[in-house]
């Protein structure tokens, strides 16, 4: 039997006991997590139905359809006046006009107070095919708009990733600081924000050596980065990795996981930048392309 016959037969079992077990190849795993991610791209509380954000005034912020609303809704409210936000140093109180129906967690509600006084933001609420959001950016407290009959979703036709790649599944080292820092990270609309850091992440990319500062976001580490694609085959301000929490001084990055943040797909998200040390000298052809919307963020009035 020849090298190259052992080898074929080597490959052929390994795959057979692979399959047998229930075990899926790198490939496999990803295009099912390409899939799952896509559809989350497309739900409805996906970033293709955000379709605006209102920065509140102290007072009070009258909303609805109609032209003469401080916050001009669009038309999948149905409803011309929806009531009215008001703004204090408290927190946001909404107040329903007659004969409009507003749901939060299902319920008719005709007075609903949010607050910012939690990690967790305050529920939407709903009025018509419109999902309503209260959210604060530093200093500044505004009025997220997702339509469930938002053009962008209805004309979407699905993400675009490079081909998957072995090589950029890759496995570092985990450098842990005495303590988790903070560091400031910047968004779009040059706000700082505050997020912990547990350490540095160590690795190599086709014989080079690297390094990355993660944060921690919902027990995963999240990194911020930005490459020599970017601006070229990727979205110009950096892409997001996800990645599992250190285990035994290890952590897997498969950068053909590598998404597009969401101001690659609405002007009306705050996406946090990459931060200079995770601007990596080298080009990374792995993950999703810059095949979307390329849009001006938001400015802060």
């Amino acid at each position: 039997m020849t090298l190259k016959t052992i080898i074929g037969v080597t490959v052929f079992l390994t795959t057979l006991l692979s399959v047998s077990f229930g075990q899926k190849s790198v490939r496999d795993e990803t295009r099912e997590w390409r899939l799952a991610h896509e559809g989350e791209i497309k739900a409805d509380n996906g970033w293709l139905t955000v379709s605006g954000l209102f920065w509140l005034k102290p007072g009070v912020n009258t909303l609805g359809s109609a032209p003469d609303q401080n916050i001009v809704l669009p038309a999948s409210a149905n409803a011309e006046k929806v009531g009215s936000l008001e703004m204090s140093q408290a927190g946001v109180i909404l107040r329903v006009a007659e004969g409009v129906t507003v749901l939060v967690n299902d319920e008719t509600v005709r007075e609903y107070e949010m607050t910012f006084t939690s990690e967790k933001p305050p529920e939407s609420f709903r009025v018509g095919a419109l999902i309503l959001s209260v959210i604060k950016r530093g200093d500044r407290v505004g009025l997220r708009v997702r339509d469930l009959n938002s053009r962008l979703r209805n004309e979407f036709k699905g993400l675009h990733w490079f081909p998957i790649r072995e090589s950029y599944r890759v496995t570092a080292d985990f450098l842990p600081d005495s303590e988790p820092k903070e560091i400031t990270i910047m968004n779009v609309l040059g706000d700082e924000l505050k997020m912990k850091s547990p350490g540095l992440l160590s690795f190599k990319l086709n014989g080079k050596s690297f390094q990355l500062r993660p944060v921690i976001e919902d027990d995963k580490l999240f990194i911020l980065f930005r490459d020599r694609t970017a601006g070229k085959s990727t979205y110009g301000a950096g892409r997001f990795l996800y990645a599992e929490m250190p285990k035994d001084g290890k952590v897997v990055l498969d950068f053909n996981r590598a998404e597009n943040p969401p101001c690659a797909f609405t002007p009306y998200a705050t996406c946090p930048l990459p931060p200079r040390q995770n601007r990596l000298p080298i080009a990374i052809p792995a993950g999703e392309l810059n095949t979307h919307l390329e849009a001006e963020p938001p400015q802060p009035k």
